[in-house]
């Protein structure tokens, strides 16, 4: 009997992943490229991407030993209630919002969920929160997502919308409004699509802020702990609000080490409400900027096996 595969795509706003993965969680093969096409390239309402993802597909098809039994893709946005396309995407990624992408690849199904929710899912199934029944996930790029877990069950809540994390407020006196439309969020507080705003034209990306930190450069390091202060206090507030067993954090901009986990567990100790001295436990997601594909093959392998049950 064939192993079974399935192939999991993670749509973001920088870069396109993609896994083949077993069902035990293990990755066969895996592959990236960038989102947006070459500069004078062109692009017609996501082209780029589309094709991309396509393409993707196409390899990774051809690295399995038998026959790909599920295809998921994860994207920021919120997926229709037959997880088959995004429904709502707002001002990013043009294109995606309502596009079947079964019909887009000739597939017979491919499963669609929100790319933090992915991620959650590969870390509560394969990686960092296996055996953990209440887990709050963050995923840090170029925005900020989340997933909560709840007595080992996605919360996806009404709509789908639960677990936008990157969208709670921290400063209730800034202008500028995020996606949701609402203000001073963690999304534009931290995440990477501000970063040339939040560091006055200086860097161009937060990979380039943590070089300039780790070097020394003073600016570089105003930015970037402030950067990290603002974490933990969304962190710390999803603490008192949820009390999870664990926070799993995941994303390219997780991947810092020391640069990020020590200053982070220096503010986290001076804003964490600890009762009888317990603190949260914070985790570096396994699949670390894979996890999104992952999950999107986890996601799909399940629904596939569920249905072929039904």
């Amino acid at each position: 009997m064939n192993m079974m595969t399935a192939i999991g795509i993670d749509l973001g706003g920088t870069n396109i992943k993609g896994v083949l993965l077993d069902a035990a969680g293990r990755i066969i093969d895996q592959c990236m490229e960038t989102t947006k096409p070459e500069q004078g390239g062109g692009d017609r309402n996501g082209a780029h991407w589309k094709q991309a993802v396509s393409h993707m597909i196409g390899r990774l098809r051809s690295k399995s030993a038998g026959t790909v039994t599920a295809i998921g893709l994860a994207a920021p946005g919120l997926p229709d209630e037959s997880n088959t396309a995004i429904r709502v995407m707002p001002g990013r990624l043009n294109g995606l919002e309502d596009l079947r992408w079964s019909d887009y690849l000739h597939e017979k199904t491919v499963w669609v969920l929100n790319d933090a929710h992915a991620a959650l899912t590969a870390e509560a199934k394969f990686g960092a929160g296996q055996e953990v029944k209440n887990i709050v996930m963050l995923t840090w790029g170029t925005g900020v997502g989340g997933g909560i877990l709840i007595n080992g069950e996605l919360y996806a809540g009404n709509g789908q919308k639960a677990g936008h994390l990157g969208h709670m407020v921290l400063d209730i006196d800034r202008e500028e409004r995020g996606i949701t439309g609402m203000p001073g969020t963690l999304e534009n507080a931290i995440g990477d699509a501000t970063i040339l705003q939040r560091s006055f034209g200086r860097f161009a990306s937060t990979h380039d802020l943590v070089k300039g930190y780790k070097q020394g450069d003073v600016f570089a390091t105003y930015i970037w702990l402030n950067t990290v202060r603002k974490l933990a206090l969304g962190l710390c507030s999803l603490c008192n609000l949820l009390s999870p067993d664990l926070i799993i954090l995941g994303g390219g901009i997780t991947k810092a080490g020391d640069a990020l986990y020590k200053p982070l567990s220096d503010f986290i100790a001076l804003y964490e409400w600890k009762i009888a001295g317990k603190t949260t436990p914070i985790r570096q997601a396994h699949y670390s900027d894979m996890a999104g594909a992952v999950g999107a093959a986890g996601f799909a392998l399940g629904r596939t096996l569920s249905a072929q049950r039904a």
